[in-house]
């Protein structure tokens, strides 16, 4: 059967050598740095970067091939000069080289990482922690998740003055813009997971009051597993009034209900 993947824009929410695992019994996560391989093997055509892209991380590569570049299937025997071609292109050359720069260290967001996840654990003793790896995309999708991962596209984060960012064929507007900066990494990756877990109703209609209520219990979620106020919207301070009123509410039973009438 054919995984499904939830490839999210961060829109919705208003996320070699040095490899990184993910153990929370020890709770400690951190990013599996992907791109530094996908990197080398893209601006060296180094063809043990690519075995390691294959052997490795077989499934971050098909995901990356297939489902956010979109330029064939992972079996395809062209399928690597396919892929090396798409990124010869200068500008994708370019957010490599600024993505590896700005990107060298990122021991900030792995400890974000793991007080937002330690959180959620003991909230939501049942949930699954999530692989999460980083890659460069083409200024298509910020976070991407599915089959237990979160793919954090580090092309989309790279600062709301980056002069790609700034020029016209882009369209990016200054309020997507400012979405496009390292604090929006661990906001997005929270809150596209709780999201892909609990996701809008499928088997009935539902307003776009209902919509913005949906994602305003992600968001206060998300404020409390990060620690401090990120998102602040009026459908946030529903949800934040109807929580202080309601202290017998947890979490799990908040994202899951789909009584939405509480909050309007």
């Amino acid at each position: 059967m054919r995984k499904v993947y939830f490839i999210l824009m961060m829109m919705m929410l208003g996320c070699i050598g040095c490899e990184w695992q993910l153990r929370f019994d020890e709770t400690e996560i951190a990013v599996e740095r992907y791109d530094r391989v996908q990197s080398l093997y893209l601006t060296t055509s180094d063809f043990s970067a690519l075995q390691q892209m294959n052997t490795e991380y077989p499934m971050q590569t098909r995901t990356l091939i297939e489902d956010v570049l979109r330029i064939g299937k992972v079996d395809d025997p062209q399928i690597n000069t396919k892929f090396l071609r798409f990124y010869q292109d200068s500008t994708l050359q370019m957010l490599i080289n600024e993505a590896e720069q700005q990107y060298a260290n990122i021991d900030d967001i792995n400890e974000d990482l793991n007080k937002a996840f330690q959180y959620l654990k003991g909230e939501i003793p049942g949930i699954e922690i999530p692989e999460i790896y980083a890659q460069i995309g083409s200024l298509d999708q910020s976070v991407i998740v599915g089959n237990g991962m979160i793919g954090i596209c580090l092309d989309k984060y790279l600062g709301t003055e980056y002069e790609l960012y700034l020029k016209p064929e882009y369209g990016y507007s200054l309020e997507q813009r400012k979405m496009m900066q390292r604090k929006y990494i661990v906001p997005d990756c929270v809150g596209f997971y709780l999201l892909s877990l609990y996701p809008m109703p499928f088997d009935k209609p539902i307003s776009q009051a209902e919509r913005d209520i949906h994602i305003g219990r992600i968001q206060w979620v998300v404020n409390k597993a990060i620690g401090h106020e990120f998102f602040n919207s009026n459908y946030v301070q529903k949800v934040d009034h109807f929580m202080s009123r309601n202290k017998n509410v947890n979490i799990e039973y908040l994202l899951s209900s789909s009584k939405y009438s509480d909050f309007l």
